[in-house]
């Protein structure tokens, strides 16, 4: 049995914590606020600030886990470092752990390093040098924070107007103490992917089928399993995700996004853990779902092949406002539908676009993407966060 330190708490967190609870591990759950999801169903809990390197060095030092699986932005992550130095296993590897918490770096390594396809880009670290980069990249285009997630503090700049709100807008929604955006050109695409990529200790690196999915705010709405796309774009997503796995190094499971368009297939992020869109396996679209994947390579289980058992999609269920003790209405309407399932993350406290749960859908192998989809976004819609 081993012993699991999980930095951050949230919905993905809850549902790994489910996963590796059903082989016999022990996981304890961290975050900065008490009854974070995982800490629900977790062995036991830390609540602390992640972003403090001595308290986290404390809790490492307290707690001595067999894996330290990072789950969030906001940590120290240049610790883990000292703590892989120290014998402890950071997930996927401290390495990976740090490019990918932080976009300049794993922007860098596939662009330059790798030499992937991207869009082109820049770096801002004022408001002064966002309007350059602008003028450098064109209109329309994207401005992200280096540290943020679920579209926190991302924005389209459409005009020389939006480039002082797009500054702002970036700052209330990073995360950590690092001021500095990124500003991409935007992309023409046809659609957007996700490609959970399993990297394995003792045995090859394979894929899941493609998921789409579709973003507003910059995060995901709703995402289904398979994506319709050609052998020769799939082919070529899976060699940029393979190539940016192994630089950065150890098992574990990826979101890898790309963008797919007229001329060709671009890398654009990369999570090293569980992928929000991936929830959309929670319908047993796969043999094992994305948590279960990311929990066997850790304990280094070989995983022989992962197979499409039935197509699925999923809608996310988002509170509209703030409240400190969120119910819910029309559940019994998605209850009550064949081929559905859902998930209430007992989240408790809810604020505007606040995920708060997820809907699932299925249908069996020669069924509709599209009509799944639709299944999904009409459930959920029927599904209302009482403040």
């Amino acid at each position: 049995m081993a012993k699991i330190l999980l930095l951050g708490s949230g919905e993905l967190g809850k549902e790994f914590v489910i996963a590796a609870q059903r082989l016999g591990q022990t996981v304890i759950a961290v975050d900065s606020y008490d009854n974070a999801p995982a800490m629900q169903v977790a062995d036991s809990k830390e609540v602390i600030n992640m972003l403090d390197g001595d308290v986290l060095d404390a809790v490492i030092a307290q707690h001595q886990p067999d894996f330290i699986v990072p789950e969030i932005e906001a940590i120290r992550t240049e610790r883990f470092y000292t703590y892989e130095n120290d014998g402890y296993t950071v997930v996927p590897s401290a390495k990976a752990a740090n490019y990918t918490m932080n976009r300049k770096a794993i922007r860098d390594l596939a662009a330059k390093e790798l030499g992937l396809k991207t869009a082109n880009y820049r770096y801002a670290t004022s408001a002064e040098e966002l309007g350059k980069a602008v003028e450098e990249v064109g209109m329309p285009c994207v401005v992200k924070p280096l540290m943020s997630s679920s579209g926190k503090g991302q924005s389209t700049i459409k005009n020389e107007e939006d480039i002082e709100k797009a500054w702002t807008y970036s700052q209330e929604g990073s995360r950590g103490d690092v001021a500095e955006v990124i500003v991409e050109a935007f992309v023409n695409f046809n659609y957007e992917i996700t490609l959970l990529t399993v990297t394995q200790n003792n045995g090859p690196t394979i894929f899941c089928p493609p998921i789409g999915h579709r973003q507003e705010r910059g995060d995901y709405q709703e995402s289904w399993q398979p994506a319709n796309m050609t052998d020769h774009h799939l082919e070529t997503a899976q060699n940029m995700a393979a190539q940016v796995t192994k630089a950065l190094t150890g098992a574990g499971i990826w979101g890898v996004e790309f963008f797919v368009a007229d001329d060709g297939v671009y890398f654009s992020e990369l999570s090293p853990r569980p992928h929000d869109t991936g929830m959309v396996t929670l319908g047993n679209t796969q043999n094992f779902n994305e948590f279960e994947l990311h929990l066997r390579a850790i304990l280094s289980l070989p995983i022989a092949e992962i197979t499409q058992e039935r197509i699925g999609a999923s809608a996310v269920i988002l509170a509209t406002g703030h409240s400190d003790n969120p119910t819910f209405t029309g559940i019994e309407s998605v209850a009550s539908a064949k081929k559905t399932d859902f998930r209430l993350f007992g989240k408790p406290s809810s604020r505007p676009y606040r995920r708060m749960g997820v809907v699932v859908t299925y249908d069996n192998l020669n069924g509709s993407t599209d009509e799944v989809t639709q299944r999904a976004k009409e459930l959920a819609s029927q599904v209302s966060v009482k403040l």
